[in-house]
């Protein structure tokens, strides 16, 4: 009965995460967490068409994607795989035309990632799919960032491979998922080997609560998803028209039409963010990435998009999310423009 118990938890759980991403329950291979599931579709399916014997070994993927991604890619170098890295453009966007070309030579497989860690901004995936698939190559989208936060429909897309991860929709950290498509199905090979667990696609047992706790973020996002995209929105907008009015000279980084309406990126006039960081110890921002803020190393996203190492260095990554109140975007606001004038943060009684 207990088995019964937990084996019908995660088909519940494999449900949920299917629902919020527009895929058959079928199609979802827990994992974890994206970094995974990206490896497993990007080496996975290269290995696999290399033993079936296809002759393609281009991999493309686009320079500002996750690091798990450019590594992944990179890593099949040493297996005779070609990477090919895409440039974007001044505002974060891959160019349909650019991905054109680079599929004018015979391509195994493209890697766009749906929406930016970094920058926030939202590539236009099924226009890139339908080009990827019209040329023959498999399409994987890595889709942490977008998933319940915009609406995904992987079936109508036709993206072969997706991948998304528990703690970027409020969910456990260490679970996460692979979409990999059924019809017309698409073969990975695995990483590791084992009993076979997850249609022989990711062996070992199944961390049950953390699988649970995925499927339950997926249900909570879906159903939050339209409001709070306006509520992120209103605020975003609220922080911006602060800022803009107290430090004069701010540029936002990457698209403001297409972006996720939860991030801000920002450089400032002349401050350096790491100063700006220290006088405003309060503020959960960050100046990269946050799997490698703690890197002095200007982001490499930000270089893509033309920056140069001075003006990534004045530069701030500042997330809204779910838990963010009008209060702390007026305070953070408020403590932002004091650190850029050199001021400690304002004193905000704690309630």
């Amino acid at each position: 009965v207990m088995g019964n118990d937990v084996a019908a938890a995660v088909e519940e759980a494999r449900a949920q995460v299917a629902t919020l991403l527009g895929a058959d329950p079928k199609e979802i291979v827990f994992t974890s967490g994206a970094t995974e599931s990206n490896n497993i579709a990007i080496k996975g399916a290269a290995r696999h068409a290399a033993l079936m014997g296809d002759k393609r070994r281009r991999v493309v993927a686009v320079a500002t994607e996750h690091k798990c991604v450019l590594e992944a890619v990179g890593d099949l170098r040493a297996e005779g795989f070609e990477p090919v890295f895409l440039p974007v453009g001044a505002d974060g966007l891959l160019d349909p035309d650019t991905l054109r070309q680079a599929l004018a030579e015979p391509t195994l497989l493209v890697s766009v990632m749906a929406v930016n860690n970094e920058i926030g901004v939202i590539q236009d995936i099924p226009t890139l799919a339908t080009i990827t698939k019209d040329a023959g190559a498999l399409f994987h989208s890595d889709i942490a960032q977008a998933a319940g936060k915009v609406p995904v429909d992987l079936t109508g897309w036709r993206v072969d491979l997706a991948s998304v991860s528990g703690h970027k929709i409020y969910g456990p950290k260490g679970v996460g998922a692979l979409f990999v498509r059924r019809r017309p199905r698409v073969r990975v090979a695995p990483l590791f080997s084992g009993g076979g667990q997850e249609r022989g696609l990711r062996s070992g047992t199944l961390p049950t609560p953390l699988v649970v706790g995925l499927g339950e973020a997926c249900r909570l996002a879906q159903q939050e998803m339209t409001e709070e995209a306006d509520r992120l929105g209103q605020l975003r907008s609220r922080l911006l028209s602060h800022l803009r009015a107290g430090i004069p000279g701010i540029v936002v980084n990457g698209s403001v039409t297409a972006r996720v309406p939860g991030n801000l990126n920002i450089t400032f006039p002349h401050v350096p963010a790491a100063d700006m960081m220290a006088r405003a110890p309060d503020l959960c921002v960050s100046t990269g990435s946050a799997c490698s803020s703690t890197e002095i190393e200007p982001s490499y996203v930000l270089r893509a998009l033309g920056l140069s190492d001075q003006a990534a260095a004045r530069t701030l990554r500042i997330g809204i999310g779910r838990f963010t109140s009008a209060a702390e975007i007026d305070y953070a606001a408020a403590a932002l423009t004091a650190a850029h004038a050199g001021a400690p943060a304002p004193v905000v009684e704690r309630a």
